[in-house]
């Protein structure tokens, strides 16, 4: 039988683990130990609370946190984040919260966050295109900024930090969305991060939120409970309902790396290989395939890249989906060709496409 999801280059929502599936299709029909539909038990039954328990735990784990830390499993995707983190942290502050705009999911973050209070962008990638990251020396933090917000990883354009922003003694914020919990992360110098499941963790439907207790002691009172991070860890995330069947797999894909994978360290290492494979097809290729990133951000996670005429794109696209992968045209914010290597998409996978991009090139054309 062929691996399910197994030549899924998509963006998102991206692969899972084959074996994450395969749980989750018995778990439709019936979980073992409760005898109902994953579909149909309740948030209000123990099971579902040792899930919740098992989940956060798991996550403390492949991140080691310390117990300042709470790790929540929200509703609202990075978009509700987009709001969310502001009104905590800045409605009412005559100082700026500092942002960069690095892509095409930064720049959402840029209007929710005006619409309650100050913000300073201090880089932009727009004058480029969107293909490098800022330096150290192009950078300046302040030290009265009520925190600093960035993207670890840009999606759409293929870009990825390989260091911590910022100051020690301003409250980080990052959205780690496309690249939670596929390498070793310094959680600890973070006073907040958010990641939506959809890429590496699970499926749509649930956003992993890792919140400092000390970053809410001076957060307004007059939040709606839904959007007050104090009320959903006292809810320990079951405030309303919550999406039960998406937390269940996000729970199946950290026992996945924990027990089958071995950690983040390992996870890291699987994934070097898969993008060092994607990048030396394109930088072997005479300029046949153009790489948008530059090489010292490129990520790890979406190989962005273009053709040399829209028709070879679309020829590319159309006979790629013909040998059965998915999920490779670019975003419609910037099309060309991206293949997302999240997680759960093999090694195997890769060389598959790697082997495909390299006839492709071969192929006679007329002049």
């Amino acid at each position: 039988m062929k691996p399910l999801n197994s030549l899924n280059f998509s963006g998102g929502p991206g692969a899972l683990p084959e074996s994450v599936l395969r749980q989750a299709q018995q778990a439709i029909l019936e979980v073992p130990e409760v005898g109902l539909s994953v579909l149909g038990i309740s948030h209000r039954s123990d099971w579902f609370a040792a899930v919740l328990a098992e989940t956060e735990a798991n996550i403390r784990t492949l991140l080691g946190l310390t117990p300042d830390f709470h790790v929540l499993l929200l509703q609202g995707g990075a978009t509700q984040q987009f709001s969310m983190v502001p009104m905590t942290l800045l409605r009412g502050k005559s100082q700026p919260a500092q942002y960069l705009h690095t892509g095409y999911w930064s720049g959402k973050a840029l209007p929710e966050a005006r619409l309650q209070g100050p913000i300073e962008v201090i880089w932009s990638g727009q004058p480029s295109g969107f293909t490098k990251l800022p330096t150290d020396a192009e950078l300046t933090f302040s030290a009265e900024a009520p925190y600093l917000h960035y993207v670890s990883n840009e999606t759409v354009e293929g870009l990825q930090f390989n260091r911590v922003l910022g100051r020690d003694d301003v409250p980080r914020i990052c959205d780690m969305s496309s690249d939670f919990l596929s390498k070793p992360c310094e959680a600890q110098r973070f006073a907040l991060i958010y990641a939506h499941a959809q890429k590496n963790i699970g499926p749509a439907g649930v956003t992993v939120v890792v919140v400092q207790d000390a970053l809410l002691q001076h957060s307004p009172r007059d939040l709606p409970a839904f959007l007050d991070y104090r009320q959903q860890i006292q809810a320990h995330s079951n405030l309303n309902t919550p999406p039960v069947f998406a937390i269940y797999v996000t729970l199946l894909v950290t026992r996945w790396l924990l027990q089958d994978i071995g950690g983040l360290g390992a996870m890291h290492d699987i994934n070097q290989q898969k993008a060092a494979q994607l990048y030396q097809a394109l930088d072997h290729s005479d300029g046949f395939y153009q790489g948008r990133a530059a090489a010292p951000d490129r990520s790890l996670m979406n190989v962005a890249f273009t053709l040399k005429t829209p028709e070879l794109e679309r020829a590319f696209l159309a006979q790629s989906q013909q040998r059965g992968f998915s999920g490779l045209g670019g975003h419609r914010a910037i099309g060309g060709i991206r293949a997302s290597i999240y997680n759960a998409l093999s090694l195997e996978a890769v060389e598959s496409l790697v082997a495909f991009m390299q006839e492709f090139q071969l192929q006679p054309r007329s002049a």
